[in-house]
């Protein structure tokens, strides 16, 4: 056998339920990973790591499956007990985006993880039209051969997207095992995500919570919206300060965390993130009483993406279990805007923080 590829035996017992091939070839590797770890110091080495059903799918149909001797590209097919399956597992090739030299600001690395604070304006993954200047490329080149593999690639494993035009924290894996398991908190919701969002008007009450599911919209595929058939999509809010009667600082915690959550949850509530192309409703100058409020107004409406910011990223490190805890300041623009804009309302003689 080629030296660079691991060849994985499996055999259906016999009391083995009806299923698919790929979900039972997923249990059956989880099953076969923990077992490795009761007598391996090297979790590094388990060739289970990292095999979830969708990298399984993939393999099969890249024709990596042999069942009985006879190649099957089918991950649907059905088990039946006393099938042999090997599993050919090639060695990481390199991933098909390039590295990039472009400067990161790394909050925290070890071997496994890497945190930083994405500017806006750049893109998480590559894709058409965005294939060079992302996160991802950022991240091939400077971790190097650091990265050990995710996905039969050499590449970090992204667990969470920021959208272009939002800054702040972020985590990627280095490894397998810590991708897999950085996947499982962010599924079971088991860490803690809070965001600084500068948005339109004063809201009625200063802690709320936005609970209301969110699904692809049915008339644009672009954008998300409140559909009674979508996934659970709960928002914890706190209006951090009030810059009346134009906007309001709200700090967001995420309990779930859906495709343009805090984006669709706030302009659900009348409350749009400034900035925001596709959910936010901007006021009017006809709704403002002076020329003071008119000018500050245009100032935001001027603003150039959606006023968001992701300030908190805290978990456990998947590996070590050390509790880890990251914050980020918000970012330049923001910072401008809203010094501005309480500059333009002290000058009224009515900017009310709340204490």
């Amino acid at each position: 056998m080629n030296d660079n590829l691991t060849l994985l035996t499996l055999t259906v017992g016999e009391e083995a339920k009806q299923d698919r091939i790929d979900r039972w070839l997923a249990e059956t590797c989880a099953e076969q990973h923990h077992i490795f770890l009761e007598t391996a110091e090297d979790e590094a080495a388990s060739p289970y790591a990292g095999l979830s059903r969708s990298r399984l799918k993939t393999l099969i149909l890249d024709g990596q499956l042999r069942i009985n001797g006879v190649i099957s590209h089918n991950p649907s097919l059905t088990i039946q007990g006393g099938m042999v399956c090997e599993l050919t597992l090639p060695e990481p090739v390199s991933a098909i985006p390039q590295g990039e030299a472009i400067p990161l600001d790394v909050l925290f690395e070890d071997d496994h993880l890497i945190i930083i604070n994405k500017p806006a304006g750049m893109v998480v993954h590559p894709a058409p039209g965005s294939m060079q200047g992302t996160l991802v490329n950022a991240l091939i080149a400077h971790c190097g051969d650091s990265l050990t593999g995710i996905g039969g690639e050499t590449r970090p494993g992204i667990v969470h997207r920021l959208d272009k035009d939002t800054s702040g924290v972020m985590v990627a894996a280095k490894t397998a095992i810590a991708h897999q398991r950085l996947s499982v908190m962010f599924a079971e919701h088991d860490l803690t995500r809070q965001y600084t969002a500068l948005v339109w008007g004063i809201l009625k009450e200063r802690n709320a919570t936005i609970d209301a599911p969110i699904g692809r919209n049915t008339r644009d595929r672009k954008k998300m919206a409140i559909l009674a058939s979508g996934r659970d999509a709960v928002t914890h809010i706190h209006a951090a300060r009030v810059l009346p009667p134009l906007a309001s600082v709200v700090e967001c915690v995420l309990e779930t965390g859906r495709t343009h959550q805090i984006r669709v949850h706030m302009a659900h509530i009348g409350h749009g993130v400034i900035g925001d192309p596709s959910y936010g409703r901007p006021m009017r100058a006809g709704q403002m009483p002076d020329q003071a409020l008119r000018d500050a107004l245009a100032g935001l409406r001027a603003f150039p993406r959606q006023a968001l910011h992701a300030s908190h990223l805290g978990f456990d490190h998947p590996i070590t279990g050390e509790a880890l805890g990251f914050d980020t300041p918000l970012p330049a623009d923001m910072e401008a805007l809203i010094k501005g804009l309480e500059d333009a309302i002290a000058k009224r003689g009515k900017a009310k923080p709340l204490t």
